[in-house]
């Protein structure tokens, strides 16, 4: 499957998420960050999955800005992902997580969603994972693949 993950990462927790992912859907994945991404290039993109720190109960604005650009045409379709790695505080449910509202974003422009968000926990506001988030972000891609 041609895959393309797209991730920011504030203190490296995301980005060994979205490795992890790639490594997990398959050789014919590309792992990049918004400014990489490229939609439009050659190559078919069979699933795209976008992730984010969750900053605020939003993704971070490099991720927010890259979605904000994408065209329509170019996700309308397309089967897609989101997740987001977030800490447990009791004031962060309150705003929500970023994968939620990724996967708006993108559905609103027509793709096609192929889980619900997924979110993984950093045990800290700067990390590190939760014990036991990697092996269960390896697994959660293995699912998309189905």
């Amino acid at each position: 499957m041609t895959a393309l993950v797209v991730y920011d990462s504030v203190y490296g927790n995301t980005q060994k998420v979205a490795e992890v992912i790639g490594a997990a859907i398959g050789s014919d994945t590309k792992v990049v960050r918004p400014g990489q991404a490229d939609l439009t290039g050659p190559g078919h993109i069979e699933l795209l999955v976008v992730g984010s720190p969750t900053l605020g109960g939003r993704p971070s604005q490099p991720v927010q800005d890259w979605l904000a650009s994408i065209q329509e045409t170019a996700v309308r379709g397309m089967k897609v992902a989101t997740f987001d790695t977030r800490y447990e505080g009791r004031f962060v449910k309150v705003f929500g997580f970023a994968a939620d509202k990724m996967a708006d974003a993108l559905n609103a422009k027509g793709a096609l969603p192929s889980v619900p968000g997924e979110g993984f926990i950093v045990t800290g506001k700067k990390g590190p994972l939760k014990d036991g988030e990697l092996e269960r972000a390896s697994a959660w891609a293995k699912n998309l693949l189905e």
